[in-house]
């Protein structure tokens, strides 16, 4: 089954990853990726969709997307450090994935970030990802 990312939500101040199941009166419904648990976190809470965030390389930015596809072929089916892993450890990913990414606003404390949803990903949906261009294209193509 694809995931996609535009339905995979980050929430701050919340462990984990939620999928977005529907819009309620006060807020988003989701389903915790982990135990399948659902919640209504309401307008306040600083909900994050996966596919809106980018990383920063020298050049430019590169999508979570891609840098999850990138972590994947350097990683295969093995889990990314813990990220109370070493900070040498967690780098050393990054630096083997993700060579250009800029160390100037590309934090160790992002970094831990994006490998604990990539381990979560990894264990509880895949990365198989529905493509957002295509899907598009494939509508415009329709019409």
């Amino acid at each position: 089954m694809k995931t996609d990312l535009s339905k995979i939500l980050s929430v701050s101040g919340q462990h984990g990853l939620y999928n977005y199941i529907a819009q309620a009166r006060s807020g988003a419904v989701v389903e915790s990726l982990e135990d399948k648990s659902r919640r209504v976190f309401d307008l306040k809470s600083r909900i994050t969709s996966l596919a809106d965030i980018s990383i920063y390389t020298m050049d430019a930015e590169v999508k979570l997307r891609e840098v999850f596809l990138k972590m994947h072929e350097v990683l295969g089916e093995t889990p990314a450090p813990s990220p109370k892993a070493p900070v040498a450890e967690i780098k050393a990913v990054f630096e083997k994935a993700l060579p250009d990414y800029d160390p100037d606003r590309f934090y160790v404390s992002h970094m831990k970030k994006v490998v604990e949803w990539y381990n979560e990903i990894l264990k509880f949906a895949s990365f198989d990802f529905t493509d957002p261009e295509g899907e598009e294209a494939e509508e415009a193509a329709a019409e």
